[in-house]
């Protein structure tokens, strides 16, 4: 039996012209995330990073506070979708990133305004009416994340598996197990807390969800605790 646990990466920037890094805050998710799964996670044997700067930071941060040295394999298919061509398919003006960012500001709340705008452009892309349109359509972006799950219940030898990744594979892998759609995914996607852990076991019975977005290391400090 293989145990996966897919860990979300650390607060990136929101807001800052390279979003792929982690904040400061989350540099400090994943030392506390490391802390925690020093104690519980046992004998860990296969590191899986998405490709992205976020997923490499995370990894780093919460290997060095679990004490270890492990290679990490590089795997493209745990990368997140492209959010920012999904926004720009629904509102075509928001190439501007300097026009989306005052025109979220003028209507209030930015982050809210955000979410709002967000949502509207996933249901679009999830829909699949517009497929042409987009550099990965929503089909196959699930099936992505479903063969990153399937190439690691392939891998014999490896029996602790930790995953560095995003909320979308994550939820995407997630809804699969659940037997839900893309508004299904849309609700697992939108509370993926950052530097949570969803833990997968598979063996010969098949592969089960056993926890979702797990986050309650931070429990102790709520400021700890970001979704973006």
């Amino acid at each position: 039996m293989a145990v996966i646990r897919l860990i979300r990466h650390g607060q990136a920037s929101f807001g800052l012209k390279n979003y792929d890094q982690l904040s400061d805050l989350g540099v400090q998710q994943s030392r506390v995330l490391g802390e925690s799964l020093k104690d519980r996670a046992g004998e860990v044997d296969l590191v899986i990073c998405g490709a992205m700067q976020r997923h490499a930071q995370t990894a780093e941060a919460t290997l060095s506070a679990m004490g270890l040295e492990l290679d990490q394999r590089v795997d493209e298919r745990w990368n997140e979708f492209d959010h920012e061509e999904v926004i720009v398919r629904q509102k075509p003006a928001y190439r501007s990133k300097t026009l989306m960012v005052a025109d979220l500001a003028r209507k209030g709340d930015p982050r809210h305004q955000f979410q709002l705008l967000f949502d509207d452009a996933l249901a679009r892309w999830t829909a699949g009416l517009h497929n042409d349109e987009y550099s990965e359509s929503w089909t196959e972006f699930v099936e992505r994340a479903r063969a990153g799950l399937a190439a690691l219940e392939g891998e014999g030898g490896a029996k602790n598996v930790l995953v560095f990744t995003s909320g979308g594979p994550v939820s995407a892998v997630a809804a699969a197990l659940l037997g839900l759609g893309p508004d299904g995914w849309m609700r697992l996607n939108r509370t993926c807390a950052n530097c949570s852990e969803t833990k997968i076991v598979s063996g010969r019975s098949g592969t089960s969800l056993v926890t979702w977005n797990a986050h309650s290391w931070f429990d102790g400090d709520r400021e700890l605790l970001s979704y973006r």
